[in-house]
C-alpha cells in the first residue's frame, strides 16, 4: 500500500460515504492510520531544509518528491539500484 493509493481510497470513500459499508470504511481508516503512524520525518539542518524547499519550488514539485528523486538518483549512481534504461530510439516527448 502506498501513500498515493491510501489517499485515493480515502477520497473515494469520501465521495461515496453514503454507499460505503462500515467495515470497508474501517479498513480504509485503519490503513491510513497505519501509514501515518509509520511515517518518520528525517530531521535536517536549516541550510539543507532551505535548499530543498528552494529547489522544490523552482522545479514546481513537492519537497518529498524532490527527496525521492535525489535519493533514487544517488542509489542508481552508486550501483545500489539498477539504472532504468530507455531505448534511445523511442520518442518520449521529454517525459520518462
Amino acid at each position: 500500500m502506498t501513500r498515493q493509493s491510501i489517499a485515493e481510497d480515502l477520497e473515494s470513500a469520501a465521495d461515496r460515504i453514503a454507499d460505503i459499508s462500515r467495515a470497508d470504511l474501517q479498513i480504509v481508516l485503519r490503513r491510513a492510520a497505519l501509514m501515518l503512524r509509520n511515517v518518520a520525518g528525517v530531521p535536517l539542518d536549516p541550510a539543507t531544509e532551505d535548499a530543498l524547499n528552494s529547489i522544490a519550488a523552482e522545479m514546481n514539485i513537492g519537497r518529498s518528491d524532490l527527496i525521492w528523486i535525489v535519493l533514487r538518483e544517488w542509489l542508481e549512481t552508486n550501483a545500489y539500484l539498477p539504472v532504468l534504461s530507455m531505448d534511445e530510439d523511442s520518442e518520449t516527448d521529454g517525459r520518462a
